[in-house]
């Protein structure tokens, strides 16, 4: 049949081809991922999520969530670091991942004030895990200080660590260092950019201060 029959031409079939076998490799993968994570040969699932803030890449082991970070691009760079971290057994595997990606959806549209999904904390250590675990008890639409996380982390003049530890939170927006201000309200620091952070702090009703 030539285009003149009204037929498809060469470059249309080719591309109706291409689409076919493209979704083919995509069904292929996606029951790869699910069979792999049935037989537990998946020790790191990850997968991307969507956001008013951009991509954000999204990472579990069966302990809980042990990844989320900004900037979906980056995702081999960010494979790579749970590869050594925790497993190299990491499969991207989103329909494990939905759970939590919901929860997300459900905060960004402002319907969700706390998580609910378990948190893997094998990534933070020492002090750095104090300051993160008093963060995660900053309340929704709530703020503190770097000054007051250094004294309930056992660390009154630690100020500077603090920053220094919220700065390497694996877990942002789930473990909220974006609550976290300067003495005074000034922003201060935030590892997703100071327009996230206010982002997130004026979607809970949390700025101006």
């Amino acid at each position: 049949m030539t285009p003149r029959d009204g037929g498809p031409t060469g470059a249309a079939l080719a591309r109706g081809v291409g689409a076919a076998a493209a979704a083919g490799a995509a069904d292929a993968a996606a029951r790869f991922s699910r069979r792999a994570d049935t037989e537990g040969l998946v020790d790191v699932a990850y997968a991307r999520a969507d956001s008013p803030l951009g991509p954000l890449f999204v990472a579990a082991t069966g302990r809980g969530l042990v990844r989320l970070a900004y900037a979906a691009s980056g995702e081999d760079e960010l494979v790579a670091d749970l590869a050594d971290a925790v497993s190299p057994r990491a499969l991207e595997s989103p329909a494990r991942l939905d759970p939590f990606r919901r929860e997300l959806d459900e905060y960004f549209d402002g319907r969700r004030h706390h998580f609910e999904h378990p948190l893997d904390w094998r990534l933070i250590t020492g002090f750095n895990r104090s300051v993160l675990r008093a963060t995660a008890r900053i309340g929704y639409g709530e703020t503190s200080t770097y000054v007051e996380l250094a004294r309930r982390a056992g660390s009154p003049r630690g100020a500077r660590a603090v920053g220094n530890a919220l700065n390497r939170n694996p877990l942002p927006i789930v473990v909220p260092c974006h609550r976290v201000l300067r003495t005074g309200g000034a922003l201060g620091g935030y590892g997703g950019g100071l327009p996230a952070k206010e982002h997130l702090l004026r979607l809970e009703g949390a700025y101006p201060p």
